[in-house]
């Protein structure tokens, strides 16, 4: 499945309601959809695989739905979960392009110009760009002041912390910044000094056995759903995991990090702003085991 700049990215589009597009090039949204005029929505993202047969595998669908349930409510926008549950399985059964790809599930409040009306659903799936495949083997990582403590979402739930919103223009400028930094990925701190996450990753590092990660409670953390997948394998296997906040001081200390999320799945970060981070690979195989179940099976 081609996903670079030299080949064609293949793409399937579905609407709430309608069902799949034939072309995946006709419009589907109204100029005056909330979405797009106010960022008023929310969505999710999976990895799904599809075999040379043309048979579809999707990672953890329900926990991804439940999460977007989640973010629905946050954002008080009605959520239908059959109906979703009949998209993803009308989407799936018509994408048949063989490889890795990101299935995105989008919810919005609906058009300006009809209060009241029914809500705009629609679901893409689109090949995996190789950018992010590469990511697996190693990035580098500039560190963002988010420009808030770390325990600022403990008493102002409205700002939606933890939501999967549309709102995402920040999330996106924090990668333009990293990449005029000359580096792959970025990491949000807090103004009192600690990490937080990626602009679309959760962050996980090592420390002798114990595996850590970010708090949800407060800091605003999305719950990654790829991050929860690793601590309940790991654990099993008799791994100490905790969520704890961590300085960069000693995050640039301990014995290994990286970044989790639903398309990339596990990127080691090897550089933190200038600074060289422990990188063990076997260590990373068994992370990498852990988020796709394999055991601990090399990475492709």
């Amino acid at each position: 499945m081609g996903a670079s700049a030299e080949s064609e990215v293949h793409q399937l589009v579905a609407v709430l309601g309608v069902g799949v597009v034939d072309d995946a090039d006709q419009p589907v949204l109204c100029a005056d959809d909330l979405g797009l005029t106010r960022g008023d929505g929310c969505f999710d993202a999976t990895r799904i695989v599809t075999d040379a047969d043309g048979t579809s595998l999707i990672d953890h669908l329900e926990t991804h739905l439940d999460r977007f349930a989640r973010s629905a409510a946050g954002l008080e926008i009605p959520f239908d979960t059959d109906a979703w549950r009949s998209l993803v399985a009308d989407a799936t059964a018509a994408w048949t392009q063989p490889g890795e790809a990101v299935l995105r599930v989008m919810l919005t409040r609906g058009r300006e110009a009809t209060p009241g009306a029914p809500v705009t659903g629609l679901l893409t799936i689109a090949s995996i760009h190789e950018s992010a495949l590469a990511g697996r083997a190693g990035i580098s990582v500039a560190t963002l002041d988010r420009g808030h403590a770390a325990d600022m979402f403990t008493e102002v739930s409205w700002l939606l912390g933890g939501i999967k919103t549309l709102s995402y223009a920040v999330n996106v400028a924090a990668g333009r910044e990293a990449k005029r930094r000359g580096v792959d990925d970025a990491l949000f701190i807090s103004s009192d000094g600690f990490a937080l996450e990626g602009p679309r990753a959760a962050l996980l590092w090592r420390t002798g056995d114990r595996l850590a990660t970010t708090p949800i409670d407060g800091t605003g953390i999305l719950a990654s759903i790829t991050q929860a997948v690793v601590f309940e394998r790991a654990a099993a296997q008799g791994v100490s995991v905790s969520y704890e906040l961590i300085t960069v001081d000693d995050l640039v200390r301990s014995d290994g990090a990286w970044f989790l999320s639903s398309g990339r799945l596990v990127a080691p970060i090897l550089q933190l702003d200038d600074v060289q981070l422990a990188s063990d690979p076997s260590y990373t195989e068994r992370v990498w085991g852990w988020a796709t179940g394999t055991g601990n099976s090399s990475l492709p």
